[in-house]
């Protein structure tokens, strides 16, 4: 009972560090599921889940409001293909108690979600799709940041960040679907101002990593440069008539370019990561 308390007290501690980006360095495992090939790869594909998360809903939205429909349906379909098979090899690799936990609640909401995601999208299975997704999200923004203080470097940090910006942009391009579809509220706005800080504001901190070489430098000016495409589309959310789903279809496009953008950006500080915790060879 008291192994428990102290598991449940733990796991609360790391989600209030979670959500104020507390970063703490612990020794990495040397445990390894097939799929998974460090501590850097398992970040990255945990981080991933967050985006997954947040990308289904977009595409959710996009089909019911007919928002480039094929398009969207391939998108919802992958992504749902790719968050099952991660969440089973992020399962497996789980190296503590603690992860595991976080990784068997994150399977339980997955089933809840999967089936709200399944068949014709309606405006109902909308609004419910609007608050499970977050539970979701949150779930695997816990298991992301356990998994970085497992890590033995900066760049487990790097690499939760950068993978952070993928479902950030994927989060901004949600609310914007979600307030087109008629699912808005103060809340719901709040949140989408707070997804654009927070992503203009990791932006300046991947920026100033000391980590950066020649090829993270130039995607990170590429990632600038599709932020003002994306930004300039998300202020058109009130524009309204004839216009409308010119501007929406806008958001889609520019959220799955940015996306691409992050995405090349965390898979360069996997490698480094991977790079320096490999062992060296004896001479």
């Amino acid at each position: 009972m008291k192994g428990s308390y102290c598991r449940n007290a733990r796991r609360q501690f790391l989600l209030g560090m979670a959500r104020v980006g507390v970063a703490l360095i612990l020794p990495t495992s040397r445990v390894e599921a097939a799929g998974i090939t460090g501590i850097g790869d398992a970040i990255n594909k945990a981080g991933r889940q967050r985006m997954l998360s947040q990308r289904m809903a977009k595409a959710y939205c996009q089909i019911g409001l007919g928002i480039l429909p094929e398009r969207s349906q391939k998108i919802l379909a992958q992504s749902q293909q790719r968050f099952s098979e991660q969440l089973v090899e992020l399962k497996t690799y789980a190296p503590t108690q603690d992860i595991k936990e976080s990784y068997t609640e994150l399977a339980n909401l997955w089933r809840q979600y999967q089936n709200l995601l399944s068949g014709k999208p309606s405006l109902d299975n909308a609004r419910l799709i609007a608050t499970l997704n977050e539970d979701v999200l949150r779930t695997a923004h816990l298991a992301t940041t356990q998994l970085e203080l497992h890590a033995a470097s900066n760049v487990g940090r790097l690499i939760n960040i950068a993978g952070r910006q993928r479902m950030l942009s994927q989060r901004m391009a949600k609310f914007y679907m979600l307030r087109q579809w008629g699912i808005k509220s103060a809340a719901l706005d709040q949140e989408a101002r707070l997804a654009r800080r927070e992503f203009l504001s990791a932006l300046d901190a991947l920026g100033k990593a000391p980590e950066n070489d020649r090829p993270i430098k130039n995607e990170l000016d590429l990632a600038r440069m599709q932020w003002l495409f994306f930004d300039e589309a998300l202020k058109r959310q009130d524009v309204g008539g004839k216009d409308m789903m010119t501007y929406a279809t806008n958001v889609a496009t520019t959220s799955e370019r940015l996306l691409e953008v992050m995405d090349r950006i965390t898979g360069h500080y996997t490698r480094i990561s991977a790079a320096t915790s490999a062992p060296t060879r004896k001479r």
